[in-house]
């Protein structure tokens, strides 16, 4: 029987290592919500851009790639 020692381990996840900056106040701050494509808004500029990114209050759209994005709250 082969050895279980020799077996390579996955490689372990990482935190990030900064804080993400917000694509429309461009501030480094400690959250943001995120889209696939790369976008990323942080809570000040989403609640304040809520009318245009949200008709149901349950997903956001992405104004560079178009893609729904659920809030979390469902």
């Amino acid at each position: 029987m082969p050895s279980s020692a020799n077996k390579p381990r996955p490689p372990r996840r990482t935190r990030r290592k900064r804080n993400p900056v917000c694509h429309c106040c461009a501030k480094q701050v400690p959250f943001c919500w995120t889209c696939r494509c790369g976008f990323a808004i942080c809570q000040g500029c989403m609640l304040e851009n809520f009318w245009g990114l949200s008709c149901n209050g349950i997903t956001w759209q992405c104004p560079d790639c178009g893609q729904q994005n659920g809030l979390g709250n469902q």
